[in-house]
């Protein structure tokens, strides 16, 4: 019964699950309901009964065991208790990579990512003015906080040329995020960081004509590709397109 309210309390509106997990640990609390045997008139009052503990269960005997029903009915609580302790653990994941402010999280695959920073979109990924622009640029005032898009770990992070500044993370499947144009960086190199962390602030240094965000993500194998469809894939979404806005690099 105390693991069925402990699963019942995850449920409600800032944890919402599927409604026959829920049933499942609505069903499991069935209250323990205890009955005396009547007592004859002339043997007098029936004795105290005392709180149900220890004392009063009966010892194991040979052949002592649960039927076919209560074995069912035992694994589905264990398992409703399993999932349960899941749900609660993957909203702890998502809760802490926004608690820094990123304005878009999810979890995929049991980790969390979130959208980089806040801003409008204003130029994407493909050829521009003769050459590839291998990011994405998000336009927003310079000190808007730029965030982990995942975990990883900080392999770059200081000057670098046609960015003036940028931090580079490498991921645990050994793709890396480019976030270029910083004003100011907030890691250091080989520094573990996690998704939604605050690693630096948005700028305007190097070859750009706006305060943005460049973002990039390049395979493990080293290729640069457009980080829109693999930010689209772990469920982040970013709305609007053109490349009318004053981030260019």
């Amino acid at each position: 019964m105390a693991a069925g309210q402990s699963l019942a309390s995850l449920w409600g509106a800032s944890h919402p699950v599927d409604e026959p997990y829920a049933n499942l640990s609505t069903n499991a609390m069935i209250p323990v309901s205890t009955t005396t045997e009547a007592v004859p008139d002339d043997v007098g009052p029936a004795p105290a009964q005392p709180a149900i503990g220890a004392s009063r269960l009966r010892t194991a005997q040979a052949g002592d065991g649960l039927d076919a029903g209560e074995d069912v009915d035992v694994a589905n609580l264990t398992k409703a208790v399993d999932i349960g302790a899941r749900i609660a653990q993957q909203a702890g994941v998502l809760r802490q990579a926004l608690a820094a402010g990123a304005p878009q999280g999810v979890l995929f695959q049991g980790a969390a990512y979130v959208l980089p920073t806040t801003g409008r979109f204003t130029s994407g990924f493909g050829a521009r003015w003769g050459v590839t622009h291998y990011g994405i640029d998000l336009a927003n005032s310079i000190g808007t906080p730029i965030y982990a898009v995942t975990d990883g770990v900080v392999t770059e992070s200081g000057p670098a040329s046609g960015f003036g500044m940028w931090v580079v993370l490498q991921h645990p499947d050994g793709s890396h995020s480019v976030y270029g144009h910083i004003n100011r960086s907030l890691v250091k190199v080989g520094e573990k960081v996690t998704a939604g962390e605050k690693i630096a602030e948005m700028g305007n240094r190097g070859q750009s004509t706006g305060p943005h965000l460049h973002f990039e993500i390049w395979t493990p194998s080293g290729a640069k590709i457009n980080p829109l469809p693999w930010l689209a894939a772990r469920g982040i979404v970013i709305g609007g397109t053109g490349d009318d806005g004053p981030s260019h690099d």
